[in-house]
């Protein structure tokens, strides 16, 4: 899964950069940017949906900003919270890149299944992205193969 989720960003990240200087992270933040409503996110929530630290998105936010692409704001409710807010530049460039992007999934993923493989993954993702935060782990009681605990305690 890992090996599979690599070559395919790298393969998006590749026509992203070739064709708008553009890397698949930033390009992601302005996709989730521009899918918000008014075009802007909490910082610690865009944090969450691109899948990065709040020091890792801070620095590619930082990034977006030098290049025009996104703003900070201040939060008027909460002094310490901040919003990123797509600029129309960064919509410009989300909207010249997209196209790539989506012609990268086909050739990449969508090309490679059949219709029956194209259901089958459709469920699949859907039940992986509902999943619920996994639980805390329970404690376990006794050894499990190695000498590794493993099962659950009563």
């Amino acid at each position: 899964m890992l090996r599979a989720q690599v070559r395919i960003s790298r393969r998006l990240q590749s026509g992203l950069l070739a064709e708008h200087d553009l890397a698949l992270g930033s390009y992601d933040v302005l996709m989730h940017l521009g899918e918000a409503p008014g075009g802007r996110l909490r910082m610690n929530d865009l944090a969450d949906r691109v899948l990065l630290s709040r020091s890792g998105l801070t620095r590619l936010v930082d990034r977006l900003q030098r290049e025009g692409l996104v703003i900070r704001q201040s939060c008027a409710s909460d002094a310490r919270g901040l919003y990123a807010v797509l600029t129309p530049a960064g919509r410009d460039r989300l909207t010249e890149a997209t196209p790539t992007y989506r012609q990268g999934v086909r050739d990449y993923v969508l090309s490679r299944l059949d219709d029956d493989d194209l259901r089958t993954f459709g469920h699949i993702l859907g039940k992986l992205a509902d999943e619920p935060e996994p639980s805390p782990p329970t404690r376990v009681s006794g050894p499990g193969p190695g000498g590794l605990p493993w099962r659950p305690a009563p």
